[in-house]
């Protein structure tokens, strides 16, 4: 095909090679990119706490909170059938 023509001409080798020699080493990547790096290490970090809180504080600020067994079936029932009737209101 004409792609792997391209791909594979001897020009285009080159120059990903001369691509690959200018990137150097990791550590110069790392160097280079260390404000990225750095950035998406604290994203990922506030993304973790984010969900940890998400997770374990969200059942909370629930109508059926607190309830147990029998009850707390019978209110997330309730609670199933009013979202599915579309009666839901967002504050």
């Amino acid at each position: 095909m004409v792609l792997d023509g391209i791909v594979s001409s001897p020009l285009r080798r080159q120059a990903l090679k001369k691509q690959w020699e200018e990137l150097g080493s990791c550590s110069t990547v790392i160097q280079r990119h260390r404000y990225l790096l750095t950035a998406l290490a604290l994203l990922a970090f506030l993304c973790t706490v984010y969900l940890y809180f998400a997770v374990t504080l969200g059942d909370r600020h629930s109508s059926c909170y607190g309830l147990a067994g029998k009850d707390k079936a019978m209110c997330q029932l309730r609670v199933v059938q009013v979202i599915s009737k579309g009666k839901l209101k967002f504050f």
